[in-house]
This record gives structure tokens, C-alpha cells and sequence, in this order.
């Protein structure tokens, strides 16, 4: 039986901050390695590395993954759905800083509170979740206003494909809370996700007309080994350990470490531009979704 903690130990909090951090700085990894490694055939190297390692991780500790249980549709649409965010991703770099698309991706959240009481009517939102929920989408519209005047066309579209990418974000923890992949296990879960990921992305490589090799220099091959090794399979496993043994709403809040750290990876080491407009945007993607998954505080039974 799995033992439940009621609170964040120093344990959960360490491995919180550096998964945020990674997740930040994922981000400049793939932009850094985008102008050499083309966008959906570097996405496709990483998701078939990582559904090889989790079948041998799986393999040696005897989780099973193809037995029927239910899951299989929801699956492959929980799979089709992560394609498409990180399609959004790995394009939506080609056109828009690092800085700038984790704004948008993490909006995630604000469309699940959106969407989720839809299914589950005790996920309702309250007056002050209202509040976040037009705070945070303020948020947005600041963001995408920056620059209007002088903003390129290019920007502008991956600044769209970031926000469909958290849009297709939000749609996946959606489709994992209301359906049988609730009762999966994580390895699962995960393994719908990286396998339909590894199937789709080659097929729009190709249709992009992405050339194809492995002569990359030795950083992009480091960059693509670290988005596969810590990035699609060590910290989203270790994100699903967590959720099996620490509060998830406590878990939550430091999610929105990520745009942060991306802001930081992103000024420090790509020399991107730190204007106003961009922190306060994030500040206030960041307060919003927080008022959203908010939940007030309940009478606890002895």
C-alpha cells in the first residue's frame, strides 16, 4: 500500500525545485539545438529514446504495460494530444524566445479549471478562482500585446503555437483525471503518452519535409540526450512518484517556478530581452492560475 504524506518533507520540496528548473531550462535546450537539429525530428529523437527507456525501467521492475484494462482509447487520445503540445513546442521555438512560449505553455492550468467542472462538479469555480481566472487570462492578452506595433508576423505565430501547446497541455491532465487512465498506473500513463509522441512526430517531420541524419555536433547531441534522459523520462517520473505520495495541490504551486526559471535560463543564457511587460505578464499568469487552484481551507476530521 502506498503511503500518503499530508505535507511537502524537504525530500519533495528539493526534487520539486530541480524538476522546475529543468523544465525551465528544457526550453533553451531545445531552442539552442532547433537552428541545427530540425524541430519535429529532434522531438522525435528524444520521445523514442524515452519510450526505450521506460520499457526497460518497466521491463526490470515488472510493470506492466499492455495488459486490457480499459485504458487503451483514452490513451491514444491522452498520446494524440501530447504530440500536438509538443509540436507546438518544438515549432512554436523556431519563431518566439524561450522566455516568452513557457508564458504560454503554462497556461495549462488556467484551461483545466476552466474546463474540468464540466466533469467533475465539485471542481467548480468560486468567486476568487473567477478572479484568477481573468487575472491570468490578462495575462496572456499583456503578453501577446507586447510589441504589436513592431512585432513580427513570425513572433506572432509562435506565440499562438505556445498558447495551442498549453491549450493541448490542458486537455491532457483533463483527459487523465475523467477517464480509466485515472486508475493506470504512472508508467503507463507516461508510456501512452511518449509512445503515440514517438509514432506521430516522425510522421510530421516528413510531412514538414524535415531532413534527417545524425551528424549533429556534439552540444546538440548532449542537448538532445539531456531533454531524454532528465527530460521525458527521469523528471516526469519522478513528478508521477511524487503525485503518488505528496498532497497534489501543494505540489502544484511550484510549477509556476518553471516560467520563471525559463525567464532566467532565457535572459542569462540566450542574451533574450527582459522587458516589463514580459514579467508582468508572467507575474500575472503565474498569480492567476494560483487564485484558480486555490482551494479553501476545510475542517479536518480527527
Amino acid at each position: 500500500m502506498i503511503q500518503r504524506k499530508t505535507h511537502l518533507d524537504s525530500l519533495a520540496i528539493g526534487l520539486l525545485i530541480v524538476c522546475c528548473a529543468f523544465w525551465g531550462l528544457q526550453q533553451i535546450l531545445i531552442k539552442t539545438t532547433v537552428t541545427e537539429v530540425p524541430p519535429l525530428w529532434q522531438a522525435s529523437i528524444r520521445m523514442v529514446g524515452a519510450v526505450t527507456l521506460l520499457w526497460l525501467w518497466c521491463a526490470v521492475r515488472r510493470v506492466p504495460l499492455f495488459e486490457r484494462d480499459g485504458t487503451l482509447w483514452p490513451g491514444l487520445l491522452a498520446g494524440l494530444l501530447f504530440a500536438g503540445e509538443f509540436a507546438g513546442i518544438y515549432l512554436g521555438l523556431q519563431h518566439t524566445s524561450a522566455s516568452r512560449l513557457t508564458v504560454f505553455l503554462y497556461t495549462a492550468p488556467f484551461w483545466v479549471s476552466l474546463l474540468l467542472p464540466r466533469w467533475v462538479p465539485a471542481e467548480r469555480l468560486r468567486g476568487f478562482q473567477w478572479l484568477g481566472l481573468f487575472i491570468a487570462f490578462a495575462g496572456v492578452v499583456l503578453a501577446f500585446s507586447e510589441g504589436f506595433g513592431h512585432m513580427s508576423s513570425s513572433q506572432l505565430i509562435g506565440d499562438g503555437m505556445a498558447l495551442a501547446a498549453g491549450m493541448l497541455w490542458g486537455l491532457t491532465t483533463l483527459t487523465l483525471r475523467t477517464t480509466r487512465l485515472a486508475t493506470a498506473s504512472a508508467e503507463k500513463t507516461l508510456f501512452y503518452q511518449v509512445a503515440v509522441t514517438a509514432a506521430v512526430c516522425p510522421v510530421l517531420s516528413l510531412a514538414l519535409g524535415e531532413s534527417w541524419g545524425f551528424s549533429y555536433s556534439a552540444w546538440a547531441w548532449t542537448s538532445i540526450a539531456l531533454q531524454t534522459v532528465v527530460g521525458a523520462f527521469a523528471s516526469y517520473l519522478t513528478w508521477m512518484w511524487l503525485l503518488r505520495h505528496y498532497p497534489a495541490t501543494q505540489m502544484s504551486s511550484f510549477t509556476f517556478l518553471t516560467p520563471l526559471f525559463a525567464l532566467i535560463f532565457g535572459v542569462a543564457l540566450l542574451k533574450e530581452p527582459l522587458t516589463l511587460q514580459l514579467v508582468v505578464a508572467l507575474i500575472g499568469v503565474a498569480l492567476g492560475i494560483v487564485l484558480v487552484n486555490r482551494r479553501p481551507a476545510v475542517q479536518r476530521l480527527a
